[in-house]
């Protein structure tokens, strides 16, 4: 197993971040707390660059704006390089098996970020990889965008240990990985989703109804909450399907009134791109309590925590 030496000179164990049962509580907890630091020196324009000669290597099988961004940002606020490849401009387009493309990138690079389509193909990259791999996306999670969100949520409330999560909208991605943020922290998910777009028994097995509950009525999912949160209704990918979804989601919006019957201290998180008067209101995405910027500006700083912890372990 290859193994990076940190400043201290200690190697640093190979580790992917494929979704975030990856890591332990206290692994997640550390890079979360990691990012706050990293934040607090960014806010105060004091550098921040222990990854000085390392190069990112980007690759993305899916459109990008926030994960391109915030990953290319960061790496270089760090001190390292980014190199940026899509289908369309690389090897992987000419149905070259990724297997073959980790063997060579990771040879060349020394940590990499995939936006990809089925899990099974990040798993087999990294599988194949001599560095680190962080899923930036894909069909089963999304791993950074959750570490985004806790820490938004960790910024503005503190520890979500013992808290209520509201998901309301489709068993996509993000609910999936909330599921196994919950499983891990200790809080409890609620989940409301329209008929024929639940949450799949076969993942999720048996999870205790300490950590999840699911609910028909979206209103009741939202009932004492202390955080709502929601995701477009058509996810990459399935974009046939889409009148259907804008049919079976139309009372799967959240507003004022789900917001409402929520804890009065109650904030609103959203992945974004958000499509306003289709899953949130206008109203509540831009309201006191939407905490979407944030959670969007956040994407920077525990990324920058998360590669740093790969690439050299803790500090």
């Amino acid at each position: 197993m290859t193994a990076t030496p940190s400043p201290q000179g200690k190697p640093a164990p190979l580790r992917h971040f494929l979704q975030i049962k990856d890591f332990s509580a206290d692994e997640l907890n550390y890079v979360l707390n990691r990012a706050r630091v990293i934040k607090d020196k960014f806010k105060r324009y004091e550098p921040h660059m222990p990854l000085v000669d390392r190069t990112l290597a980007m690759v993305f099988e899916k459109a990008s704006t926030r994960t391109r961004v915030s990953f290319e940002a960061g790496m270089y606020q760090m001190g390292g390089s980014v190199i940026n490849l899509t289908s369309s401009d690389s090897q992987l387009g000419r149905s070259e098996p990724i297997e073959d493309t980790a063997r060579i990138i990771s040879r060349m690079v020394d940590i990499v970020m995939i936006r990809t389509f089925e899990q099974a193909r990040i798993e087999s990259f990294a599988a194949h990889s001599r560095v680190p791999v962080i899923n930036g996306l894909t069909n089963e999670f999304h791993p950074c965008q959750i570490l985004a969100d806790l820490l938004t949520f960790i910024e503005h409330r503190g520890s979500i240990a013992g808290k209520t999560v509201a998901w309301v909208g489709d068993a996509n991605n993000m609910a999936y990985t909330w599921l196994h943020a919950a499983e891990l922290l200790g809080f409890t998910l609620h989940i409301s989703t329209p008929s024929g777009y639940e949450l799949d028994p076969a993942r999720i097995g048996s999870p205790s109804p300490a950590v999840l509950k699911q609910f028909k009525d979206p209103k009741d999912a939202c009932r004492g909450a202390h955080l709502v949160t929601t995701d477009v209704w058509t996810s990459m990918g399935y974009e046939a399907e889409n009148e259907a979804r804008r049919k079976a989601f139309a009372d799967w919006c959240v507003d004022a009134d789900m917001m409402a019957v929520a804890d009065p201290r109650a904030i609103f998180q959203h992945c974004l791109p958000a499509h306003r008067g289709e899953e949130v209101t206008a109203e509540v995405l831009e309201g006191p309590q939407s905490v979407v910027w944030d959670e969007a500006e956040n994407r920077l700083h525990v990324q920058k925590a998360l590669m740093e912890f790969l690439l050299l372990g803790r500090l």
